[in-house]
């Protein structure tokens, strides 16, 4: 891939709500955490680099959460970038609990929550957190309590703005009547596309749509992504942010990774366009079902 210039802008930009808007290429930060996202990152320079590398390169949009480390990651981003730059939007999330490496267990009770937004204003060393999203709807808890309380939240100031993770569109609509609601997280990738109906419902509503797990598809990167790859003279996972850029208009990426080489290499993704037939045909990859 020939690119002159590697930077998130290229991806153009895509609106969160109507109070902000962002490079359509944002960072995810859990991977700056240790092993099982759980504890400090085996190299917390090369951590810190990452993020202030991503700033040069014109990411203004980075998403964490409490549970990350826990709180590991959240702390990175304040020891890296704060003050924050201008127009730089910070999401959190919060609703899970972390006993140890590799498990996540729910709790999106009021008073969790409550507790949730106060520590991570506390680690990101802000008054109000940009974005804040809930991590995962409680199967023992209504829905309608957990962004209730996120709500009231952003009437005391304490969240600008809000939006949901892993949920699905009646998710949304439930939400939607408390609440606007600027942004889905959910995993998808060219491969993965069991929530192509709520990117659509997204694109339809104006809500950011951002895909976790963006490069799931190097899983099965085979003759058709290689090929084209090697015709842009891009990397596999490149041409699997662009396929993202290309699916929607309100897509933003958020690919991750704890290394400066690899956060580059995924940045310059932004100028590389795929041809609608090269959209199509890595549209036609088999799903990954082990995933679901």
């Amino acid at each position: 891939m020939n690119a002159k210039q590697v930077s998130a802008s290229l991806a153009g930009s895509v609106p969160l709500g109507r109070e902000a808007s962002v490079h359509r290429l944002g960072f995810g930060a859990m991977r700056l955490t240790g092993e099982g996202i759980w504890g400090p990152p085996k190299n917390r320079t090369e951590a810190i680099a990452v993020l202030r590398r991503a700033m040069e390169l014109g990411v203004n949009f980075i998403d964490t959460a409490d549970s990350y480390g826990p709180n590991v990651s959240e702390e990175l981003i304040a020891e890296a970038l704060s003050p924050y730059p201008s127009g730089l939007v910070i999401a959190t999330k919060g609703g899970w609990n972390r006993p140890g490496p590799n498990q996540w267990t729910h709790d999106a009770t009021p008073a969790h929550l409550r507790k949730a937004v106060e520590g991570s204003l506390r680690r990101l060393r802000v008054e109000r957190i940009d974005l804040y999203q809930l991590h995962h709807p409680d199967p023992v808890v209504s829905l309608e309590d957990s962004v209730g309380t996120l709500s009231q939240l952003k009437d005391e100031g304490k969240i600008r703005l809000i939006g949901l993770s892993n949920a699905t569109q009646e998710h949304i609509e439930r939400a939607r009547r408390i609440v606007p609601i600027v942004s889905v997280q959910n995993r998808y990738s060219f491969a993965d596309r069991e929530w192509d109906y709520v990117v659509d419902y997204c694109e339809r509503n104006g809500i950011a749509f951002i895909p976790w797990f963006p490069l799931g598809a190097g899983r099965v990167a085979g003759q058709a992504l290689d090929q084209i790859a090697r015709e842009h003279r891009a990397t596999p996972h490149q041409v699997a942010i662009a396929w993202l850029l290309k699916r929607s208009r309100v897509m933003l990426p958020i690919p991750g990774t704890s290394s400066v080489k690899h956060l580059e290499e995924n940045v310059a993704a932004a100028s590389l366009q795929l041809s609608d037939e090269e959209f199509q045909k890595l549209s036609r990859v088999p799903q990954l079902a082990a995933t679901r």
